[in-house]
């Protein structure tokens, strides 16, 4: 379980006074740029950490496609995706043990940028972890999996940029495009938490400590 005393109550208030990187995209959306600089010198070695208990893998859609995107999970929590379709697991089906605790800057990251975004009771229970390398993409999906659409979702993007597509409440509604770039988080719930959501294939570029890959930290409120 998830040990709200980990969380640095001063933080969310200091990133509420502070509403300069806050850009409102639509009616319950907010694009945080640059959030994570507070917290990157913490970030790489519990992101590797996770890595190393759960490895990243590219997982099968229930058609029997391989997905592009290599992911993990941590927390108590993790979605997992093979030929029965599309779920939430407490254990890793390739360790066969208990995903890996959330670490603490990703729990203080994730409730802060909820926050800051005005979801004030958000406490994510799982956190998806994607590995986006040159051409990887995601098609556009509803978050679905989960049992209280009113959480949000907090999305965070490390590394190279990469084009989000934003769409309605339908497949076919037309899309905006966001750039998310290094730092940046983007939250969404209220009456866009079920909007359609994917990944343009991401185009080659560099980043100094993730190199060619974008990663995705995606917090949820699963149960």
């Amino acid at each position: 379980m998830i040990n709200l005393d980990l969380f640095n109550q001063s933080s969310i208030l200091e990133n509420k006074l502070n509403q300069s990187y806050k850009e409102s995209l639509v009616q319950s959306t907010y694009l945080l740029h640059g959030y994570t600089t507070p917290f990157e010198q913490q970030l790489l070695p519990a992101l590797a950490a996770v890595i190393a208990a759960a490895p990243l893998r590219q997982m099968q859609t229930r058609s029997g496609f391989k997905m592009s995107v290599a992911m993990t999970n941590c927390g108590d929590l993790g979605w997992v995706s093979d030929s029965k379709g599309y779920r939430y697991s407490k254990v890793d089906p390739i360790t066969k043990k208990s995903w890996p605790i959330m670490p603490k800057v990703f729990l203080e990251l994730a409730l802060s940028a909820a926050s800051a975004a005005g979801f004030i009771d958000f406490v994510p229970d799982a956190c998806l972890i994607n590995r986006y390398e040159i051409g990887a993409k995601m098609a556009l999906h509803q978050d679905r999996d989960e049992l209280d659409f009113n959480q949000p979702i907090v999305s965070v993007s490390l590394g190279i940029p990469a084009i989000f597509l934003f769409g309605g409440l339908a497949r076919a509604d037309k899309t905006q495009r966001i750039l998310l770039q290094h730092g940046d988080v983007l939250v969404w719930g209220g009456v866009d938490r079920l909007r359609f959501h994917g990944v343009m294939p991401v185009e080659n570029a560099e980043h100094a400590v993730y190199a060619n890959h974008r990663i995705n930290l995606t917090f949820r409120k699963a149960n």
